[in-house]
């Protein structure tokens, strides 16, 4: 079994962590804030009716926008709760339980390749650090063969950027196009978050 993660280490030490996740983010919602910025960046990299996975989903917002767009989404994600407010803010895409370090869709009946791989919201750096290029690899595993994946996370969250391209390396997976926003900004040497469009090496 994978070390638990970061998040739900949270969640054990808060019960009301996962509460407080999903009213803030239905409370933007309802402020009519922006939250499908990841959306429309992932929407552009795929056909229509694109296949595509929603890795650390949490409430859905990314997953729900892409399916709104006409996508077929899948999303996984470790904590049940969120998975509970994504089947009830986002019906329509298959909304999973389960530990990204664990992932295997073919075993539970899902076994088309996936044209991408959305992993937004600062997932990779709340994931346990052992996990960390297993789960990459398991992106690359569910991954078609000219699909990418889509990794955003912020610095100063104890994954260093490096790092993250060293365990991608690992996993098979290289980089497409790197960015410093989901709004297509140049990734800098001294960017404070990553967006990176990863392709099987």
């Amino acid at each position: 079994m994978a070390e638990q993660s970061i998040w739900m280490q949270k969640v054990a030490a808060d019960p009301d962590h996962s509460t407080w996740f999903i009213e803030r983010f239905r409370s933007m919602a309802r402020a009519g804030d922006d939250l499908a910025g990841e959306a429309r960046l992932v929407d552009a990299l795929v056909p229509r009716r694109a296949r595509i996975l929603d890795a650390g989903c949490g409430s859905g917002r990314v997953g729900g926008a892409l399916a709104e767009a006409g996508h077929d989404v899948v999303g996984v994600d470790v904590d049940p709760a969120l998975i509970e407010a994504a089947e009830q803010d986002h019906p329509g895409p298959r909304w999973l339980v389960g530990d990204l370090a664990e992932l295997d869709l073919p075993a539970q009946g899902i076994d088309t390749p996936f044209d991408a791989v959305v992993c937004a919201g600062n997932v990779m750096p709340f994931l346990a650090p052992s996990t960390r290029r297993e789960v990459l690899r398991r992106f690359r595993a569910h991954l078609a063969p000219d699909g990418r994946a889509a990794v955003g996370f912020g610095a100063g969250r104890d994954y260093e950027f490096g790092e993250f391209f060293a365990d991608a390396a690992a996993a098979g997976l290289e980089p497409d196009l790197l960015l410093s926003t989901w709004d297509l900004r140049p990734f800098r040497d001294d960017s404070n978050f990553l967006v990176a469009l990863l392709r099987p090496a």
